[in-house]
């Protein structure tokens, strides 16, 4: 019999499964009872992403796809660092793969660790695939994060995607790649859920034909909220669609803008996610020149569960079923 110890929690309506003791130590899992700072390793993040993948991707299955999980659902593995200086190392995986980064995983990744007493409000460095980024819990819970440097590759791609009128496509990377539409009718998010997965799967393999790294498709219209300015639709990898307004698309959102100078630095930028919830995001520049950004997403998660997980030797399915 295996046995984890997971914290589940949402970030604006979207899930995270943070596990936090249970994992081989062959992957530094830091334990339930220690702090991470305490902890490091001489492997980064990248690396023990990667032992995960060829060894121990069961755990992933395990975790995050039926019986126990859902198309939706994002799992975090904490780590130890590979800076003591750092409070510790995420590796974020979701029902088909491995994610470079998670915005709303890094703000219920935070969330777990002020339940768990293993951070009080200020500043961290919390260690991903793609690089650190600087976490902030605040004194009310919100957390922010300032994430990777983002920025925009391709301008107004046109697309010709069969029964669909002209379209127009950003690329842009915001810690995972993006392709970002202008919705060309507003009603496009007045659709169902299950008609815009269609629609965004339809959009993303014209645009890998061309772009194969990207992975998400993020579609815009108008914001239902008078306080926010815009609402998205994201697509991520293996087919469900994120009940947040994606971290890492809002910063990759922000590049574009930048880029346009449509948002000045420093200006918060409310995104609405297609269930109405939001982000406030801004943006500070790194190189103007190439159009770099260091991007900033706030919001609150919640921690809704804290759960023993037990996979029996006897049980078909212990170790997960893999999408079809």
């Amino acid at each position: 019999m295996n046995t984890f110890r997971v914290i589940d929690s949402h970030t604006a309506g979207e899930p995270t499964r943070t596990i936090v003791s249970g994992v081989p130590d062959e992957l530094g899992n830091i334990g339930s009872d220690s702090l991470p700072a305490e902890h490091s390793t001489r492997l980064s993040v990248k690396e023990r992403l990667e032992v995960m993948r060829m060894k121990f991707d069961h755990y992933r299955r395990a975790l995050v796809n039926e019986p126990r999980g859902s198309d939706v659902m994002v799992g975090a593995l904490l780590v130890p660092p590979q800076d003591p200086a750092n409070l510790a190392a995420v590796i974020f995986f979701n029902n088909v793969g491995y994610l470079g980064m998670c915005g709303h995983g890094t703000i219920g990744v935070v969330e777990t660790l002020r339940y768990l007493g293993r951070m009080q409000p200020g500043r961290q460095t919390l260690e991903t695939c793609v690089g650190p980024v600087q976490v902030r819990l605040h004194e009310d819970h919100r957390v922010t994060v300032e994430n990777v440097p983002s920025y925009r590759v391709i301008q107004r791609m046109p697309l010709s995607v069969e029964g669909l009128p002209a379209l127009h496509a950003d690329i842009a990377w915001g810690g995972n790649w993006f392709c970002l539409i202008e919705c060309p009718d507003p009603m496009w998010l007045e659709r169902s859920a299950a008609e815009l997965v269609e629609l965004s799967q339809r959009i993303l393999a014209v645009v890998r034909e061309t772009n194969p790294e990207v992975d998400h498709v993020e579609l815009f219209g108008p914001p239902k909220s008078p306080n926010c300015d815009s609402r998205s639709f994201v697509l991520c990898p293996g087919g469900a669609y994120d009940r947040s307004p994606c971290g890492t698309g809002t910063s990759a959102k922000l590049a574009c803008l930048a880029a346009d100078q449509k948002l000045q630095p420093q200006t918060i930028w409310r995104q609405e996610s297609y269930i109405g919830s939001s982000f406030d995001a801004e943006f500070q520049w790194l190189d103007e020149s190439r159009g770099v950004i260091a991007p900033s997403i706030t919001s609150r998660a919640f921690v809704n569960a804290d759960l023993q997980v037990l996979c029996h030797e006897q049980d078909p399915f212990a170790w997960g079923i893999s999408p079809s």
